[in-house]
């Protein structure tokens, strides 16, 4: 479904991602693990469109990425999500609803169940500057979800929500991994990778280190922690 071909990014003389080259199917769940600075944010804003590759090509379904055709494809949930404080939590998915073609009651319909989905019922017409960090991921992993698509990228879904609240993300990804779709995950909280998905790359200084299935780069009585400090440790990286 992804390609990434000998994907390069600079900024100045700055290498953040360097000769990247990995594909990643339909239906995979996909984990980009590695170091603060090791280059994963960069890559997801390059397939993303918010960022241009210096040189290589990333390309969704036969389509170049960042193109509008190929967004269409795709929901995203954003480390850092922020929702303007003057909208509730129905204002903000009405809005993400109008982006992806949705209007009135059809509009209406998919949000009800997208609330119900991410368990906001009931909160959805509070402020978002009432809402917890652990709410406004919700919301916006509801807002990920509107109009179907076939891929989510997720930086950090989980951050801020306690144990319960990563269940209910986990249940919900795997639900969406069953249904066929394909997902990116970006984390540091490995065990919530080892649970959910089937491949694992980890960076370090702009370049892939190791890819492969789980059961593949994890032997014997390792762990998946074992082989990312394995893969990145004594290895001075860079702030992105």
């Amino acid at each position: 479904m992804i390609s990434f071909e000998n994907v390069i990014k600079k900024y100045g003389n700055l290498v953040a991602v360097d000769g990247v080259s990995c594909n990643i199917d339909k239906g995979e769940s996909f984990a980009l693990l590695g170091p603060n600075g090791a280059g994963k944010t960069t890559l997801m804003r390059l397939l993303l469109g918010f960022s241009h590759c210096t040189a290589g090509n990333i390309v969704i379904e036969g389509l170049p990425a960042g193109r509008s055709e190929s967004r269409k494809k795709v929901g995203y949930l954003a480390e850092l999500n922020r929702i303007p404080p003057y909208l509730s939590g129905e204002e903000y998915l009405m809005r993400h609803a109008a982006f992806c073609g949705l209007t009135g009651s059809r509009a209406k319909k998919f949000v009800g169940e997208i609330l119900e989905q991410v368990g906001m019922n009931g909160s959805e017409r509070k402020k978002a500057s009432q809402y917890s960090k652990g709410m406004t991921q919700r919301m916006g992993l509801g807002a990920a979800l509107l109009g179907n698509p076939e891929l989510l990228v997720l930086d950090e879904p989980t951050s801020g929500l306690d144990p319960l609240g990563m269940r209910d993300v986990r249940a919900l990804l795997e639900k969406f991994k069953k249904s066929g779709g394909t997902i990116i995950l970006n984390s540091h909280l490995l065990s919530e990778v080892e649970r959910l998905c089937d491949t694992v790359a980890i960076m370090n200084k702009g370049r892939i280190q190791v890819k492969g299935p789980l059961s593949h780069i994890v032997h014997g009585n390792e762990t998946l922690e074992d082989v990312f400090i394995r893969h990145v440790e004594d290895k001075n990286s860079y702030d992105e």
